[in-house]
This record gives structure tokens, sequence and C-alpha cells, in this order.
């Protein structure tokens, strides 16, 4: 299971639904990972951030996670639902089209609550919570 920037962000915020879910996949012991794409994204939204805490927070997950890169495989599948989306006027944004190329290219479902975006994408296996 791939965790998405929208499920690490609302973990982070303790909210309820995203904590169900995380102590689902601890007790289920289902290996979870996140992308080098939503680090950025994460990371990207710390700059106002002044509590050495909430920072030290972000750190310890992100670090307790594995880690999925944009490699060259995943970046060529990402590019190619991006253009293809874009030319059938129903454009994501890019980082989510490079997250899809991960998760497509490693055969992982991706856990996110951005249905809005990530249901456009037909290979893509999603959950929700």
């Amino acid at each position: 299971m791939i965790l998405d920037t929208t499920f690490i962000i609302d973990l982070l915020n303790n909210d309820p639904s995203a904590v169900d879910k995380a102590k689902y996949l601890e007790k289920a012991n289902l290996p979870v990972f996140t992308t080098a794409v939503t680090v950025f994204e994460i990371w990207q939204g710390t700059s106002d951030i002044k509590s050495k805490q909430k920072l030290d927070n972000i750190n310890t997950l992100l670090e307790s996670l594995g880690l999925l890169d944009l490699d060259l495989e995943s970046a060529k599948i990402g590019g190619k639902l991006h253009s293809e989306l874009y030319a059938q006027g129903n454009p994501i944004q890019p980082e989510d089209s490079m997250i899809a190329g991960i998760c497509i290219k490693n055969n992982k479902k991706l856990l996110t609550r951005n249905i809005k975006h990530f249901s456009k994408i037909k290979k893509l296996q999603i959950e929700t919570y």
C-alpha cells in the first residue's frame, strides 16, 4: 500500500478516519510505503511550521515508511498518463501523475482521499478512508 500525501497530512493532523485506517494497516501488518513525490509535497508545505516538535513528527512518520522513487519506468508511466489525461481535457496535477506512475510500476494500491484526481486513472488501484 502506498500512502498518498492526503493520507499523511490527515494522519499528522489526527484526522479520525486516517488514524483508524493507520491502526488497521498496522494491525494487519501490511507493508506501507510512500513516494519521493509525496515527501516533496509534504516538505513543500513546511516553511510556515515553527514547531520543532511538529517537524520532528513529520520526519518520524516519513522515516517509518518504505520509500519508492520516481525511477525511469515510473516516470515514463506517469508522463504518459499525464499526457493522455491532458489530451482528453481531464488534466490532474503533475505530482499526482508521478505518484500514479510509481504505484502502477510497483503494482501497489494507493491510499488517498483525492478520488477526484486519481479516479481518472483506470489502471490505478485506489483505496480510500
